[in-house]
């Protein structure tokens, strides 16, 4: 469901070549949890997507790298001459709504 609480419209398609061992190895998986084979290879490839983006958006810091981030946000430093000039070259270009 969207969030208008809406079904999602399947309009996109996804192909793939594999091996007869490889569809028989997902079929038998797929029947193991009772669902057909489509919705075992969608749900379970869109819940390893997932996965992989989630540990490549997320940051993770040790624990002189978070005090090092913490004390940048409390305290940053000054802006030097080089972030001044982009700032002011942003201001310059972009016009405010």
């Amino acid at each position: 469901m969207s969030t208008t609480g809406e079904p999602h419209e399947k309009t996109a398609r996804l192909e793939a070549r594999i091996t007869r061992e490889q569809k028989e190895l997902l079929e038998r998986a797929a029947a193991y949890q009772g669902r057909t084979l489509s919705d075992f290879v969608v749900s379970t490839v869109q819940e390893a997507a997932k996965a992989v983006v989630q540990e490549h958006d997320l940051l993770r810091l040790n624990g002189s790298q978070s005090r090092s981030f913490v004390e940048a946000l409390l305290n940053p430093p000054e802006p030097n001459a080089a972030l001044q000039r982009a700032a002011d070259e942003y201001r310059q270009d972009v016009v405010s709504r």
